[in-house]
């Protein structure tokens, strides 16, 4: 499966809009989890495996793979996986994302122990 990029059909979009090509890479299991994971520094593929709850070694190289084709993680020359200046700017955006669905989390557990109150 090809890195989705701007301006090539991804899922969603025929013709790549950029924010259709994003939510294709980010959509990718583990992709938004190794960004997240590296938003506080280098790590090298062993502690990143781990810190993803040990995703298979297979997944995280091509995850890593395709979040590198896109310029988002980069390695450094101690070979540890390191944001780029893109993929901060990346982590940065979704931060927002990352609070309102901490927001969304709690009303909807709100929601089902009012609902489970109102049931005899």
């Amino acid at each position: 499966m090809a890195t989705p990029t701007p301006g090539q059909p991804v899922r969603g979009s025929a013709k790549g809009r950029p924010l259709m090509a994003a939510l294709d890479l980010f959509g990718r299991r583990w992709s938004l989890r190794i960004v997240w994971e590296l938003k506080e520094g280098a790590l090298g593929f062993r502690p990143l495996q781990q810190r993803c709850d040990n995703m298979s070694s297979s997944v995280l190289r091509q995850r890593l793979l395709e979040l590198v084709e896109a310029c988002l993680v980069e390695q450094n020359p101690e070979g540890q996986y390191v944001l780029t200046a893109l993929g901060e700017d990346a982590h940065r955006a979704l931060r927002p994302l990352a609070c309102w669905s901490e927001g969304w989390a709690a009303e909807l557990s709100e929601r089902s122990r009012a609902a489970g109150q109102e049931s005899p």
